[in-house]
């Protein structure tokens, strides 16, 4: 279940990066007032843990 939460968050971070590279978009900003926000600091601070936990995983799979 932890794998599909942090698949889930990775993909929303990599969409929104996108949008920030084509169209210079950041929605999780837009959509929580701010890149300063607490809940936008919470959401960016929980994709990055998710990257760290998966990027774990694929090392532990060898």
């Amino acid at each position: 279940m932890l794998t599909w939460i942090a698949l889930i968050l990775i993909i929303i971070g990599a969409l929104n990066w996108g949008l920030v590279g084509l169209f210079q978009l950041d929605l999780v900003a837009k959509i929580f007032r701010g890149q300063s926000s607490l809940i936008s600091r919470i959401i960016y601070t929980l994709i990055g843990l998710s990257g760290v936990y998966t990027l774990i995983m694929l090392i532990l799979r060898r």
